[in-house]
């Protein structure tokens, strides 16, 4: 799952974006709400932490902005501010939950969790390939009924390969989804980490599921 976290204290964003990503999830951060703003209408998230006071737009606007246009990702908002009157404006500029700082970083996370099991109330949750199965909320990978343990990277790629089950994902495609800005063009790491979930996935059973296409990219298929 995809959090766009917008924070302008540097080093919570940091330690957020670091916490998260070790719980499997995929992260992108926003520094101020101008450019918070254009990531959440630019591309699709499972949940938007937002900070209230920010520069360019605060947390307020943002929020009621997305609302606006019919944008529907959960919001949990952060803040200093924490009276009874600020946890009401938050909420009703559209935030789904609202967390004051300084906070606990289980209890965060348990918020997370909250607002994506909302979110994900109509929607299938356990992704599905032959006798490979993944659970978004629990970030469970089980096959033939054996649990696989994979780090926070090989996660989210396996996430995404399941997410397109059938269809050819390219090198871009993974770059974007799996290691947005931090990627470098260059490198081999895609193939290195294909390689790793292939000796997870598929190494000692008969069918394979993950396959290569020469010069196109990858397809996991059942």
């Amino acid at each position: 799952m995809r959090i766009l976290v917008i924070e302008d204290e540097k080093r919570l964003a940091s330690f957020i974006q670091r916490g998260l990503k070790e719980q499997h999830y995929i992260v992108d951060n926003a520094y101020d709400g101008i450019d918070g703003l254009f990531q959440a209408e630019t591309n699709q998230y499972d949940l938007i932490i937002l900070d209230v006071l920010l520069p360019g737009k605060d947390g307020l606007d943002v929020c009621r902005q997305l609302r606006a246009k019919k944008n529907s990702t959960p919001v949990l908002m952060l803040t200093a501010k924490g009276g009874i009157e600020d946890r009401v404006s938050g909420l009703d500029a559209g935030a789904d939950d609202y967390l004051a700082k300084p906070f606990d970083f289980k209890e965060f996370l348990a918020r997370v969790r909250a607002c994506l099991r909302r979110r994900q109330q109509d929607k299938a949750t356990r992704l599905k390939a032959a006798d490979l199965e993944l659970d978004q909320l629990t970030h469970e990978v089980v096959r033939a009924g054996k649990e696989i343990k994979l780090t926070a990277t090989e996660y989210a790629l396996l996430e995404y390969l399941l997410l397109n089950a059938g269809q050819i994902v390219t090198r871009t495609m993974i770059s974007e989804h799996v290691w947005h800005h931090d990627f470098d063009s260059f490198s081999n790491i895609i193939n290195v980490y294909i390689n790793y979930l292939r000796n997870k996935i598929d190494g000692g059973y008969p069918q394979k599921l993950i396959h290569s296409l020469r010069g196109t990219g990858y397809v996991l298929k059942g």
